[in-house]
């Protein structure tokens, strides 16, 4: 498939061999604008795909309509959290030799401004299959349907441009074996004999869960999703393109949430707005100042919305077994005693 915009190659090309997804955090006390400019100036687009996240277009003063993190998701017995990150790099090679050279130049020309978080290696399995043995997800658009669906057609220094979420899955693949055959089957909404969706699939089916044409604008987005595999866990680096159209439906769109999902919406609305005002706002705890003895130590403007992140890794850790029930029942009751 071929386009006169200006787009990253890699975007429409096939998915390689093998490759790599790269998660990078900006590094604090940082300016990520001279990395910034060196991984414009050295990074070569046959290696793959760039993408700038959220935090990072925030912190060097950049809008861009309809880019937001993707909303945090849970529900019985499975969460979907929300890991948003500052620079996403996707590198593909015809061997993992190349990819490891390429990731190794990637980091050189980011120096110390950002921080890998993680490194996911993936692969091709079966053809182009998931590890589940399926194909992922409905028909894949192809030709110029692709490139229709993929890539922001116009709009200054958009044009060419693509919106991306990109999600890391863990399959539990021993209790998806445990089903005989036909519940497989139904699960996925193909037949794993010959990989053909067919229309009698259930409606809980993943590929009518999916459906692209059921969205309102049609949900039709480029797929380039790699399954990945480690000694403990493996799943799927599920990567979806689509132009700004579809960004609500990549993204999350606040209008389908419901009303918590709204409230830290407008938290993060009062935290962008103190961001913007810089030293000049308020001392607001916890925003633009440190915690606990901390209080009265000003977070500079560039930090603000780091801070927020950190915050919440800091409180994710622990060792040892897990906490019973009745035990973590216990401790929310003091929390809110303390609180109220």
């Amino acid at each position: 498939m071929t386009t006169k915009l200006p787009v990253q190659p890699d975007i429409l090309a096939p998915v390689p061999p093998c490759g790599q997804s790269l998660v990078f955090r900006m590094a604090l006390e940082s300016d990520p604008r001279p990395a910034l400019a060196r991984l414009r100036k050295g990074f070569d687009p046959a290696w793959g795909v760039v993408g700038l996240g959220d935090p990072l277009m925030k912190t060097i003063g950049a809008a861009l309509p309809g880019l937001r993190p993707f909303p945090a998701l849970s529900g019985p017995g499975c969460s979907v959290p929300s890991t948003q990150a500052a620079l996403w790099v996707f590198l593909r090679g015809e061997e993992r030799g190349e990819v490891f050279d390429r990731c190794e130049s990637i980091r050189a020309l980011l120096g110390d401004a950002f921080v890998l978080e993680e490194g996911t290696d993936v692969f091709v399995y079966a053809g182009g299959r998931d590890l589940t043995g399926y194909e992922d997800g409905t028909e894949n658009p192809q030709g110029d349907e692709a490139v229709a669906a993929a890539l922001v057609a116009s709009g200054t220094g958009m044009a060419g441009s693509s919106y991306v979420a990109v999600q890391r899955w863990v399959h539990d693949l021993e209790h998806f074996r445990g089903h005989p055959q036909a519940e497989q089957d139904d699960i996925i909404g193909r037949r794993r004999a010959d990989n053909e969706e067919f229309d009698e699939a259930p409606a809980s089916a993943h590929v009518k869960r999916a459906a692209q044409e059921s969205f309102e604008p049609e949900a039709f987005m480029l797929r380039r999703s790699m399954p990945w595999a480690g000694a403990q866990e493996r799943g799927l680096v599920a990567c979806r393109l689509g132009d700004i159209s579809r960004a609500r439906l990549l993204l999350g769109d606040p209008r389908h949430q419901g009303e918590m999902h709204r409230e830290v919406i407008g938290q993060e609305r009062a935290i962008d707005a103190i961001a913007e005002a810089g030293d000049s706002a308020p001392a607001v705890y916890g925003v633009n100042t440190g915690f606990g003895a901390l209080a009265e130590k000003r977070i500079s403007e560039r930090n603000i919305l780091a801070l927020q992140v950190h915050l919440v890794r800091s409180h994710a850790a622990g060792v040892g077994p897990d906490v019973a029930d009745a035990e973590v029942r216990a401790m929310m009751l003091l929390r809110a005693q303390v609180i109220a």
